[in-house]
């Protein structure tokens, strides 16, 4: 059974994310919280699996509420909900921790999907949303094309096959459509995957994707 929190000041959104999820057998609901500062105390108590965790509420918001409660449980899954409007947030949250982001408007069985993702331990990354965030907020590194050559010391230890599995990655694209561009399996994309986050130090794709474009592996485009 997959627990799950939902974090958010409006009540309508709260039913709504409990009706579609407990309509499933493996996923239940635990707790509720109507500010960041209840996310930390519910979390505390119920340990839930995945936290939905909105983005602007009264008193203690969404990013610092992922802050302190990925500071105190590292083991709990985060998913921000947004609108196209709080996109800096989300790539605030994103570095803070935060497994992945959907939009409000998502619709019931993209919900369930992404919650038994994260709780699997993978991460959500939609493509819609991944490059306009990311490339927008993400601007501090030199260079003005995605297919630059990194820094030496970016690199690492990745090979020039996990460079460009990583530059796909960044681009939102799944294991079975990365396997698809590079004509390999999706098998191989996935320890490219692994090797990737070990090499990285990060946990999850979307970690990756964040310090993939901090160290300039991946440049925003123009």
């Amino acid at each position: 059974m997959i627990r799950v929190a939902l974090v958010d000041d409006q009540a309508m959104v709260r039913v709504g994310l409990r009706m579609i999820l407990e309509s499933e057998d493996d996923i239940t609901v635990v707790a509720e919280a109507t500010s960041g500062v209840e996310a930390a105390r519910i979390v505390a108590e119920h340990s839930p699996d995945v936290v939905l965790m909105d983005v602007r509420m009264p008193g203690m918001d969404g990013l610092t509420a992922t802050r302190e409660v990925l500071a105190a449980h590292p083991g709990t899954r985060i998913v921000i909900l947004t609108t196209f409007d709080d996109d800096e947030y989300v790539y605030e949250a994103l570095r803070a921790g935060a497994s992945g982001f959907l939009l409000k408007s998502v619709d019931g069985d993209a919900l369930v999907a992404a919650v038994r993702v994260v709780a699997a331990g993978e991460a959500l990354l939609a493509p819609e949303v991944t490059r306009r965030v990311i490339e927008q907020f993400a601007r501090t590194s030199p260079g003005t094309v995605e297919d630059a050559d990194p820094p030496a010391d970016a690199v690492g230890d990745l090979s020039d096959r996990e460079v460009e599995v990583l530059r796909l990655m960044a681009r939102g694209l799944s294991n079975q459509e990365i396997a698809a561009e590079l004509f390999v399996s999706a098998t191989t994309v996935k320890t490219h995957v692994s090797h990737i986050l070990t090499k990285l130090g990060v946990r999850d794709r979307v970690q990756a994707v964040v310090e993939a474009y901090d160290s300039g592996i991946v440049l925003p485009r123009p």
